[in-house]
């Protein structure tokens, strides 16, 4: 194993090789001698950087965090665009898709991590919560321009979506969902609110 690696921006190398330990092997296999194999570095790399592992686990959700909150621009901004539906599914696809869920499922299989993260986010399920918040800002800026209904429950179709989203990619082992099954989540969970046709997708 390399012992003197060096390594440009550590901090960013260290998080996207536990992301990688992640999403081939899910929580379980993410040590801290797993993380400094992965980026090719001495295990006291970590130790430099960070005073324990779980506050390091604490700083990669964080930063993934931070990625779901930049995403937000884009998504609101796409408001009046393409189609709701479209946009919608291409969301959840990208929060999704990415290490969220396996994020998602280490912070609840982690006390201490849990912990940490309460000291700043005291409620919610972080990155869930952010990506609720960001489909509700989405949904309230549709609704403001009348492609969704008034009177829709945007604080009941946020954490539905995002749930339902979470669900259809929760199966790590399994084969990629295809992005009409994401459609068919939007547009039940939507049925009612919005005037577009089942199956309705953001133009190419």
């Amino acid at each position: 194993m390399p012992t003197g690696v060096a390594l440009r921006d550590a901090r960013q190398q260290l998080f996207d090789a536990a992301e990688r330990v992640l999403l081939r092997a899910g929580p379980n296999a993410l040590t801290s001698r797993a993380v400094t194999a992965e980026a090719g570095c001495a295990k006291g790399v970590l130790h430099r950087h960070f005073s324990d592992f779980d506050t390091f686990l604490a700083e990669l959700v964080e930063d993934r965090i931070a990625r779901v909150e930049a995403q937000e621009a884009a998504l609101c901004g796409s408001a009046g665009t393409g189609t709701v539906t479209g946009n919608l599914a291409e969301a959840l696809t990208t929060v999704f898709e990415s290490v969220a869920v396996a994020i998602v499922a280490l912070i609840t299989s982690r006390d201490e991590l849990r912990a940490k993260l309460r000291a700043t986010r005291p409620t919610g399920v972080p990155l869930a919560s952010e990506a609720t918040a960001m489909i509700a800002r989405y949904l309230a800026a549709e609704r403001d321009l009348g492609r969704i209904a008034a009177g829709a429950d945007i604080d009941t179709l946020a954490p539905m979506l995002v749930g339902a989203g979470h669900l259809v990619f929760a199966d790590r082992t399994g084969p990629r969902p295809d992005a009409e099954a994401v459609r068919r989540v939007v547009t039940t969970t939507l049925a009612g609110v919005t005037g577009e046709p089942r199956g309705a997708a953001a133009p190419e």
